[in-house]
């Protein structure tokens, strides 16, 4: 039977109301499985803080973080949905993460995808989102 996926609570971002309401955006879906299980406490203590700090972050939507608890392999990311690419890459540039993927980036698996939609809808972009992270947790790391 596979794991549940959690889901934090919708977090928006100031460009949520911006621009059509519907209207074209750009979702980035990441996946971190650490190599060590203590690794987990300190990717989501980080992950949390990046997402208090959402309500500042130019172009970005809105934000879920997920989890997926285990005792050896937990796995852990984000679904962040941004007005366009450049904003997603200005927050990816960010000082706080890259100092979050440096500290990171030698302790576990980063899957990552993103995608363009004309039509943003939450839901749809929740269960697609769950799709892959359920596709890449059948795959092999490693």
């Amino acid at each position: 039977m596979p794991a549940t996926i959690w889901f934090a609570p919708w977090k928006s971002g100031p460009a949520e109301h911006t621009g059509e309401p519907g209207g074209a955006a750009v979702v980035s879906v990441t996946d971190f499985a650490p190599h060590r299980p203590w690794t987990s406490v300190g990717i989501n203590i980080a992950g949390a803080a990046l997402r208090h700090t959402w309500g500042d972050v130019e172009g970005a939507v809105g934000l879920w973080l997920w989890s997926v608890p285990g005792l050896l392999r937990s796995r852990s990311g984000s679904v962040s949905v941004w007005r366009d690419e450049r904003h997603l890459r200005d927050f990816v540039a960010r000082h706080d993460h890259v100092r979050i993927m440096n500290t990171y980036r030698n302790r576990g698996d980063l899957r990552s995808a993103t995608w363009q939609t004309e039509h943003f809808d939450k839901d749809a972009t929740q269960e697609t989102a769950r799709s892959l992270i359920e596709e890449w947790r059948a795959q092999p790391v490693r």
